[in-house]
């Protein structure tokens, strides 16, 4: 019997491999800035403008998702039937209702730094968020987002989330495959628009939602808020400069 000879190879014979930095797509409220709140407040005020009560946690567990789905969800839980134009006024009524309480919006503890940290060491990234150019305005500015980085607002897509639309859109911009991008949200709908893009999903706990809910909607890793994100970048492929 012949034996195969094998020899041994030393590391400097191998030949590299070129492994491209992954792409972060972020959402916005809840994610980066304090604004999660302030939402909620926005559509409990809108809502009780067209006369529905709506108690404060049952508006909070569909944050993130879209307006029109959060609507349709409202119709089916209330049973109260709603034609095109009192949806449009809700529309309006919120987005204004946010407006008067933006000022009161912070960002989220390492949101600046991590804006910053990314941009210098030339890390893709986008913001992704169901919200309108109108009211996200301001949270781009107050963190310093880049003119080059993509944003992709709910007025750019036909769906948002949980459809994986504002992903996939926000992944395009950058020229990079969903695969290799990772999804960073505060919310279940953030992880489950991610799975539908193919993307891995990182979940934030400054949004109001618990680990296990975060986790069990397909967060690869969970961190507390941006600073803590910052510090464990390497989790998510983003290494150290050397």
């Amino acid at each position: 019997m012949r034996c195969a000879t094998v020899t041994a190879m030393a590391f400097d014979d191998i030949e590299p491999l070129t492994v491209p930095t992954p792409a972060l797509l972020f959402d916005l409220d809840g994610t980066l800035v304090d604004s999660v709140y302030q939402h909620v407040i926005a559509w409990q005020e809108a809502l009780f403008e067209v006369g529905i009560p709506l108690s404060v946690w049952r508006i909070h567990r569909r944050i993130g998702m879209s307006g029109g789905l959060f609507l349709q969800a409202l119709q089916r839980e209330t049973g109260i039937a709603l034609d095109a134009d009192a949806l449009r006024q809700l529309t309006t009524l919120h987005a204004e209702a946010y407006l008067r309480r933006a000022s009161s919006v912070v960002a989220l503890p390492g949101a600046r730094e991590l804006v910053a940290h990314l941009s210098e060491r030339g890390v893709p990234f986008a913001i992704a968020t169901s919200g309108a150019r109108r009211t996200a305005a301001s949270a781009l500015d107050m963190l310093g987002v880049p003119e080059d980085v993509p944003v992709i607002t709910r007025d750019l897509v036909e769906r948002a989330k949980p459809d994986p639309h504002l992903f996939l859109a926000a992944a395009r911009q950058l020229d990079v495959p969903p695969q290799q991008c990772f999804v960073v949200g505060d919310s279940v709908w953030d992880l489950l628009a991610a799975q539908r893009a193919g993307s891995l999903g990182v979940g934030l706990l400054s949004g109001g939602y618990g680990r296990e809910e975060l986790q069990a909607a397909g967060a690869y890793r969970v961190y507390n808020d941006p600073a803590d994100l910052l510090a464990h970048l390497e989790e998510v492929g983003v290494r150290p400069a050397l």
